[in-house]
């Protein structure tokens, strides 16, 4: 049978979902933790890729497990073995087929900004301590600027394996609070790096160093920006994840 097992994790001392030959990710330590529960290799796979020291409080993995595998306490025990890192908050069966990368139509990322540098929350957000010099209505138009486009070529990291640029974008701003900033986004798809390389856009125009111009005509043209940015990636969240109604992920 198929399931889908939804989970949280902090990504600090992670080099990202997906596993890697010389670096512990989120993936291995599922993959090793349910092997000690079901006693048998299992493979997973998961929504999305998130990057070194990227969080989600929502990320669906589809995996295949017998019914008789699975006992009461599946979930206590595998909670009990993924480290302190990882949640897993269901278990869902859904149709054999079900992807949960494939059939994933909308994902949403938050990237978290700070005013006040916070020694309890730095391994969550990024603090900017020119925060106050931030022209809050640049950042904006930038960010309202990203839902005219749907190809994003300069906001996609060098050496990736994508084989489009075009993303459909369903919500792209700022919210601003009273300690800092969130940079909200949601589309179908993203490519590499790219919430990051558009929050660093949006910093940048926000302290005078980029115009809108500039980026408005990099998307355009599909050109790289004169001046590029990648934000660190403690500020970033990957917090929701949604698939066709039919499945009632609730």
């Amino acid at each position: 049978m198929r399931y889908f097992l939804e989970i949280a994790y902090n990504g600090t001392r992670f080099c990202g979902w997906q596993k890697q030959p010389n670096a512990l990710s989120v993936q291995e330590k599922l993959e090793d933790a349910l092997f000690m529960v079901l006693r048998k290799p299992t493979e997973t796979l998961g929504c999305g890729r998130t990057d070194t020291g990227v969080h989600s409080s929502q990320y669906y993995v589809h995996l295949n497990i017998e019914d008789e595998d699975l006992k009461p306490e599946f979930l206590h025990k595998l909670n009990q073995l993924v480290g302190k890192d990882i949640v897993v908050k269901q278990l869902i069966k859904v149709p054999r087929n079900t992807n949960a990368r494939f059939d994933a139509e909308r994902r949403k990322y938050i990237y978290f900004v700070s005013a006040e540098k916070d020694p309890f929350r730095k391994e969550t957000v990024w603090h900017v301590p020119q925060f106050e010099q931030l022209d809050r209505n640049k950042m904006q138009a930038v960010a309202s600027l990203i839902k005219q486009h749907n190809e994003f070529a300069p906001f996609c990291k060098t050496n990736n394996d994508q084989t489009t640029n075009q993303c459909l974008i369903f919500e792209s701003q700022w919210i601003f609070t009273k300690d800092g900033a969130e940079y909200h986004i949601s589309a179908n798809r993203f490519l590499r790096g790219m919430v990051r390389l558009i929050v660093g856009a949006c910093i940048n125009a926000g302290l005078g160093q980029i115009s809108l111009e500039e980026i408005d005509a990099a998307l355009k043209n599909q050109t790289p920006l004169r001046k590029s940015y990648s934000v660190p990636p403690q500020g970033l969240f990957l917090t929701e994840v949604h698939y066709n109604e039919a499945l009632k992920l609730k």
